[in-house]
């Protein structure tokens, strides 16, 4: 059964004035090389008002048309180990939005539903015990995207444990955003 939202469903209206939302998700990197897959490896959190699926891998985010969403991703092991070395980072390669009205979750969405921002900032190379170290990803909603239920899937880059390659998942479980009219 699907629920239709409006902005006035929500005690906290204010909140949906704000110009950017952020989607953290932190992954057990450990878990995710060993099975090569991120199937219970995503912890997701947002600070939209009303979103579902706090804490999981079917997180929806309940957003505006127009809205800047940043994605932040960071590994849930972040300190520095006793051997001097930090633990290999996550990175978005790609948000890659699924067209849900053919009712196969796996099709790409033909109709673009963000305006990719991707990395703007440059996130910090530096990494010590009191500097926040993460990648992230950002777009705008479209302004004239239809309201509804959005699924999508990440595309992540880990770096693995020891040498420079990288493994390159697909997240199994599809997060999504809740496009409320404006």
């Amino acid at each position: 059964m699907t629920q239709a939202y409006a902005a006035t469903d929500f005690a906290d209206r204010g909140q949906l004035n704000s110009v950017q939302l952020n989607v953290v998700t932190l992954v057990d990197m450990e878990r995710a090389a060993a099975t090569k897959s991120l199937d219970g490896c995503l912890y997701m959190m947002d600070n939209s008002v009303g979103g579902v699926g706090q804490g999981g891998d079917h997180l929806e985010t309940i957003c505006k048309q127009g809205q800047v969403i940043n994605w932040i991703i960071r590994p849930i092991d972040m300190h520095r180990r006793p051997d001097g070395t930090w633990p290999p980072m996550p990175k978005i390669n790609n948000l890659v939005f699924l067209d849900v009205e053919k009712g196969d979750e796996d099709d790409v969405a033909e109709r673009r539903i963000m305006t990719e921002l991707k990395v703007y900032g440059g996130p910090d190379r530096m990494r010590d015990e009191y500097t926040a170290v993460y990648y992230y990803w950002a777009g705008a909603v479209m302004s004239d995207a239809k309201p509804g239920l959005y699924r999508y899937r990440f595309v992540l880059e880990l770096e693995k444990e020891h040498g420079t390659d990288k493994l390159y998942l697909n997240s199994v479980n599809y997060p999504a955003l809740r496009v409320l009219p404006v």
